[in-house]
């Protein structure tokens, strides 16, 4: 399955992005490590997508990370592409979040980020290449009244990214991210807001599609930051 494949991890895999994104680039020929905490649904997704492999993995945990990345690594090779797609926040104003919410939304959205980045990041100055791409969100840029939680753990995401970036761009691999604007078409989204239409929503092919190619990118014209809403949006 891997001889002559490059690999693709995807960090946080549930129904909408990490599932996309799992399919765009099994579809573009990488072997795809698919990273999630629930086991059973990854199995279910690699059976459906051919070139996926399923790795349970809670990001918010040093040695999950570890045990993980050390069997992608011994299974499929050195990876090529990280995806980070993990993303956490419970949405509730200062007064009613927990300490214990607030340190797990910064956990899974900014430590997670920095265990799996540093896991791929060797292997990659060896060979000069390869491409770490952080799915963010506009809580990153403005903290609303109820993200109290998720703006400040997007906001450090965003920042290690952009730290990476200049660091590593250098060294030939391409650090980017990813500003979701707006709401993924999901089915529970659909149904919290039923009267919203097509145009409303993310698609998260669409997601997927923007971070391949932002890994295709030609070195002399990277992106560090790109945003991704729909057309009807108002912004």
């Amino acid at each position: 399955m891997t001889a002559q494949r490059k690999v693709a991890v995807v960090a946080g895999v549930g129904p909408g992005n990490g599932a996309a994104l799992t399919r765009r680039f099994a579809q573009a020929g990488h072997a795809v490590a698919m990273l999630a905490r629930n086991r059973t649904s990854l199995e279910l997704l690699a059976k459906e997508i051919e070139g996926s492999r399923a790795y349970e993995c809670d990001v918010a945990s040093a040695d999950s990370v570890a045990r993980a990345f050390a069997r992608v690594r011994a299974e499929l090779g050195p990876v090529e592409v990280l995806l980070y797609n993990a993303g956490s926040g419970v949405f509730a104003d200062i007064e009613g979040i927990t300490a214990e919410q607030f340190e797990q939304s910064w956990r899974v959205n900014a430590y997670g980020a920095f265990l799996c980045a540093r896991q791929v990041i060797a292997d990659m100055k060896v060979r000069k290449s390869g491409s770490i791409v952080f799915i963010g969100a506009t809580a990153s840029r403005r903290g609303g009244p109820r993200s109290a939680a998720f703006a400040p753990a997007k906001a450090a995401q965003r920042s290690l990214a952009e730290s990476m970036a200049r660091t590593l761009w250098p060294a030939g691999i391409h650090v980017a991210l990813i500003i979701v604007d707006g709401v993924v078409d999901l089915p529970r989204t659909r149904q919290m807001m039923p009267d919203k239409p097509d145009g409303f929503f993310i698609k998260p092919s669409g997601v997927a599609e923007t971070a391949y190619r932002l890994t295709c990118q030609d070195p002399s014209a990277w992106s560090f930051e790109v945003e991704a809403r729909p057309f009807a949006e108002s912004w």
